[in-house]
């Protein structure tokens, strides 16, 4: 989805520009400086670019998205993939477990949490693979006693 608004930004910002005879902006220069000028059709194009750029990588996005499933009153499936373009956080989903966990337990009213099952791996897709990470969580009220059992 987000990659057809790029293009169509993209393609939208060409026919501006003027990719033939007749353009739809004139093709005046901006001054920059005393001997420096840039074409509009040429400024146009780049910040197009740029848009399209920061569209698709949206570097203010958070690296992962996890989804929550209640398997019962105090049993949590949480799924967590990460965004495609990505300058990092590639080895952090066991800490985005673990963050959103302790969040589930705080909000919930528990003592603590336990890791019941953990897997992460990578999903092949067509634009590019994915890292994705599961894990089933525990809330429990009183601490185990069982200390393998503590994160």
């Amino acid at each position: 989805m987000k990659a057809a608004a790029a293009t169509l930004m993209l393609g939208g910002a060409l026919l501006l520009a003027g990719c033939g005879n007749s353009p739809l902006l004139p093709d005046k220069s901006v001054q920059l400086a005393t001997n420096a000028s840039v074409k509009l059709s040429t400024l146009i194009n780049v910040a197009a670019a740029a848009a399209a750029i920061y569209y698709v990588y949206d570097p203010l996005a958070p690296n992962w998205e996890i989804e929550e499933q209640p398997l019962n009153d105090n049993t949590y499936r949480l799924s967590l993939k990460m965004k495609r373009f990505h300058t990092g956080g590639a080895g952090e989903s066991l800490q985005v477990l673990k963050r959103r966990a302790g969040v589930l337990q705080e909000t919930k009213g528990y003592q603590s949490y336990q890791i019941v099952e953990y897997s992460e791996g990578i999903d092949s897709q067509t634009l590019g693979a994915r890292r994705v990470a599961e894990g089933v969580v525990r809330l429990v009220k009183q601490e185990a006693a069982d200390s393998f059992l503590q994160n």
